[in-house]
């Protein structure tokens, strides 16, 4: 849900005073200006790339944009398309929900917009995968609206130059950091060009110069200015999350082929890669070798190396074991055996989406699957 944000006061300080002229300024001399989702006020375009760019480098994120404005140009392409292509086209890119809400999105933004997307950020924010920051983000710049971003380039932005403690994702700290963020807006006359500068040099900012680990503090405009840097405190703020011990979780998982083929299962829609293609699974070795001969496995199992892979709250470590199908295998195993579970040939691989530690095991494998 929305939340209106606070009437900006007046600023308090000089330096909030001066920080929107001085940030547009810098943003259009040295900023960002070529990226494939810039230049442009096609809201579906930008509300694209402000999916993709959650939690995830820009560099990363660049060939999959392209990849899904070729296979999907407009929104209503994207909203007819079954997600199960949806999933296989993100396959990689990670946090799978936001491509199950870019469906949803996009379903609903033709559905309850008439395919046009809306102009405010409330209105925005009522959409599927799209809170406060993001709103406001589309906002500015396919609108041009005067909305105010916190995201955690501009959360490190503001604690290092403001000196805000205390970790940002603390509800607290974030709502003073909201506070902060409403009065540093440019002045309510601003134009669209000055709001669209001022929104990409907060992202352009703490993307390329007040980065995490060694901040070019001698080309930031803010320089003279920052508590961090006067204090030499650049690696301490913003604070840290407070550590916790991250769990880890064990599973094991089948490969069972069948000449080129593998078997693959549909995961559930939510969870861990919800709605993503995996191998067969069991929460034990004697469970999985009960499911390999239900499925029609050859007694014996091949022990593959393990694989660690880590998610933001746990570890998972994967035991993969491998077998072949049974000369004669139960009915129906060698067929597709619903829609939730495939005989998928390796060279159809990438018509299904795949998460990438499941795709790093079958690209290793030798033999008949390659």
């Amino acid at each position: 849900m929305f939340v209106s944000p606070i009437p900006a006061a007046e600023p308090a300080t000089p330096l909030e005073a001066a920080f929107a002229s001085r940030l547009i300024e810098w943003q259009r001399r040295h900023g960002r200006h070529d990226l494939p989702w810039q230049n442009t006020r096609d809201p579906y375009r930008v509300w694209l790339s402000e999916i993709m760019l959650q939690q995830t480098q820009v560099s990363t994120v660049i060939p999959y944009y392209e990849k899904f404005l070729a296979r999907f140009p407009d929104v209503a392409s994207l909203a007819a398309a079954p997600l199960d292509e949806v999933m296989a086209l993100w396959a990689g890119l990670g946090y799978y929900s936001r491509a199950r809400n870019l469906h949803r999105c996009a379903q609903a933004v033709v559905e309850r917009h008439g395919g046009a997307f809306p102009g405010t950020p409330e209105q925005l924010a009522d959409l599927p995968g799209i809170g406060r920051s993001t709103a406001a983000a589309i906002a500015s710049f396919a609108f041009g609206a005067r909305a105010t971003i916190l995201d955690g380039n501009v959360k490190r932005v503001l604690a290092r130059v403001f000196g805000i403690e205390g970790f940002p994702g603390e509800k607290r700290v974030e709502n003073a950091m909201w506070s902060l963020a409403e009065r540093l807006m440019p002045a309510p006359d601003a134009t669209d060009d000055e709001l669209s500068a001022y929104t990409q040099g907060l992202m352009d900012l703490g993307a390329t110069l007040c980065v995490r680990g060694k901040p070019d503090c001698a080309r930031c405009p803010f320089a003279a200015d920052c508590v961090a840097r006067e204090s030499g405190r650049q690696r301490e703020l913003p604070a840290a999350r407070p550590k916790k011990a991250v769990p880890t979780r064990r599973t094991w998982m089948l490969v069972l082929r069948d000449g080129p083929s593998v078997l693959l299962e549909k995961r559930p829609p939510s969870g861990i890669w919800g709605g993503l293609w995996s191998l067969p699974e069991a929460a034990d070795e004697a469970s999985l070798a009960e499911r390999a001969h239900i499925l029609g496995a050859q007694p014996s199992l091949t022990r593959l190396a393990p694989i660690a892979h880590t998610f933001t709250h746990f570890k998972l470590d994967i035991e993969p074991r491998c077998g072949e199908l049974r000369a004669v295998p139960p009915t129906g195993v060698c067929q597709a055996l619903d829609g939730e579970t495939a005989w998928v040939p390796l060279e159809r691989i990438d018509d299904y989406g795949v998460p990438a530690p499941v795709r790093k095991l079958l690209d290793a494998l030798d033999g008949p699957l390659l």
